[in-house]
């Protein structure tokens, strides 16, 4: 599991004065770069491996306030064939505030269509898995994260 820590903005913020439910995706998305190096080192155009979104949720536990920190975890999920899922977590003081599950599809830039993922990064993606909450709170797990708080 990969870690980035982010330090909100005041114009991230919204009327009600917490972080406003657009930004979380974007986070998500930064939080998201080292599983874009796995594909692409240095996150341009230097090969035929990317990466395309193809769906995308987020589902709000608590509010996300200005002025804390706030810790984005990411693992992995379920891994297919051609497609896996990255799975994040924002934390601030220790509360679980968001959590997202994107669907990320291995894509040949050349040819434009995906292609499946090799035996390489597929293992890489595995030293990075996690369990999903559903699948954690169906085997009686709490809710939020398993394991330690960032």
């Amino acid at each position: 599991m990969w870690t980035t820590e982010l330090r909100p903005r005041f114009s991230e913020t919204d009327a009600l004065g917490h972080i406003n439910n657009t930004v979380l995706p974007v986070w998500f998305m930064e939080a998201r770069e080292p599983v874009l190096r796995l594909f692409s080192p240095t996150l341009g155009r230097d090969g035929n491996n990317a990466l395309a979104v193809v769906r995308m949720e987020v589902d709000f536990h608590a509010e996300t306030l200005f002025g804390s920190p706030v810790t984005i975890t990411t693992g992995i999920g379920e891994l297919g064939n051609r497609s896996f899922q990255v799975i994040q977590e924002a934390w601030q003081n220790q509360v679980l505030t968001a959590r997202g599950v994107a669907t990320l599809v291995s894509f040949d830039t050349r040819e434009r269509r995906s292609q499946p993922l090799t035996a390489s990064l597929r293992a890489q993606l595995q030293a990075h898995q996690v369990a999903d909450q559903k699948d954690r709170e169906e085997e009686g797990a709490p809710a939020g994260r398993a394991g330690k708080t960032p």
